[in-house]
């Protein structure tokens, strides 16, 4: 198995941290833009999308800050995703940052997935 490389991506968007942070860590928000549908059971998670499902282990969780998760699949690496809050002290901007793994030729791929689910997000939240 190639090894994963690991990327960031930060997406400004203009809503409370507490309401954001519903839609990152509870599976009635998340399969509102994450997944079509998403189950939990204790520290386990399942994502479903079109048929296909996923299932992921909640590794930590800070409310109202973050959550982080990673896949089963690789289970016994050190591969997670999480979802972070950040509030500027200046300018109260409200960030989402994205930390996630992906294999060396997949890493755009990713991006541009979390660009259209954060895009989605955002539609959702009414942000620009």
């Amino acid at each position: 198995m190639e090894d994963k490389i690991k990327y960031e991506m930060e997406f400004v968007i203009q809503v409370s941290p507490a309401m954001l942070y519903n839609y990152i860590s509870t599976p009635s928000g998340m399969s509102e833009w994450y997944a079509d549908n998403v189950n939990s059971r204790g520290e386990f998670f399942t994502f479903i999308w079109e048929g296909s499902e996923e299932k992921a282990k909640l590794l930590s969780k800070k409310s109202p800050e973050r959550i982080k998760f990673r896949w089963m699949e690789d289970e016994g690496t050190d591969y997670y995703f999480e979802l972070r809050i950040q509030v500027d002290e200046i300018t109260k901007d409200v960030s989402l940052m994205i930390t996630d793994f992906a294999e060396d030729d997949e890493v755009e791929e990713g991006k541009l997935l979390w660009n259209n689910m954060i895009g989605e997000l955002k539609q959702i939240l009414g942000s620009k």
